[in-house]
This record gives structure tokens, sequence and C-alpha cells, in this order.
């Protein structure tokens, strides 16, 4: 029997619903923390494992993509799919005072506070996708509309 995962905020949220998942523990001291660099770690295809990626309208309105490893947030279509003009990504320094996790280890489960959030449609495809199970070296896998009631998501297409 391995060691223990240490839970994390997004494993608690998903525990405490009562929902399934499965937890993949991956070594980064290569520094390959990217998307894609997980899928391979993990043994899952580039478009099972989906990165998390939070983005700011004008008035500091904040929202949260999910989007598969080897596709890009397509901010046009974001701003559309939250009816807002414009979006943008944050910077890198503001992402662990908003959600309370550092790059590459951001989960859109467990956040300091919950964005909403809107997840690729190609996601429905999939009997389980990956995200950052919140901290770098986790990944969690769980069913695409079970990850959506966890924290309000829609599908939408965003991707590019």
């Amino acid at each position: 029997m391995g060691k223990a995962i240490a839970k994390t905020n997004a494993m608690r949220l998903i525990e405490s619903s009562g929902t399934a998942y499965h937890a993949y523990e991956y070594d980064v001291s290569d520094g390959r923390i990217d998307a894609l660099s997980i899928a391979e770690k993990i043994n899952r295809t580039a478009d099972e494992v989906f990165k998390t990626l939070v983005a700011e309208a004008p008035g500091h309105e904040y929202f949260v993509f999910v989007v598969p490893a080897a596709s890009e947030l397509d901010l046009k279509k974001a701003a559309r799919t939250a009816n807002r003009k414009s979006i943008e990504l944050i910077p890198q320094k503001q992402l662990l005072p908003l959600t309370g996790y550092i790059h590459g280890g951001c989960s859109p489960l467990g956040m300091k506070k919950l964005f909403p959030t809107f997840i690729d449609e190609s996601a429905v495809l999939f009997e389980t996708i990956c995200v950052s199970g919140g901290r770098v070296g986790l990944n969690l896998a769980l069913h695409p509309e079970e990850l959506a009631g966890l924290v309000n998501a829609e599908f939408a297409d965003i991707a590019k």
C-alpha cells in the first residue's frame, strides 16, 4: 500500500459531496508542470487533461475557465460566454492571493471564492477529465458533469 496523499481543499470538496474521483500524483522534479507534460506523466491524453485559467473582466470581475491541455483559451469566446465586452488572463502574481492556489497547482475546486466557472464543452466527450488537485504534482480525475456540479460551472465553446 502506497503512502496516503495529503488532502487538499479540492479533494475535501469532492469527498464531502460523495463524488467518485481518482488522484494522480506525479513527479515534478524535472520542472515540467504544464498540462501537456502532466498528461504524459499520468498516461492520459492531452484532450482529457484540463488546465484551469483565471481571467478578469473590466471592473475586477473574475472568471474561471477550464480548457484542454493542448488548447488555449479563446479570449473573444470567453468574453462572449461570460457576457462581458473583454476579458484578459490575470497576471501570475495575482493567482495565489485571489484563489489560494499557485501557478501549476490551480484547481477549479476549492478556491478561496467560487467564481463564475466555464468548462470547455469538449469535456463532456469523456467519462472522466483530469484537473489540478490543488497543488503542483497532483491531478484529480472525475466525471465532467460532477465537476460542473461542484463549482456551478457551465459547459461552453471557449477553447481554440
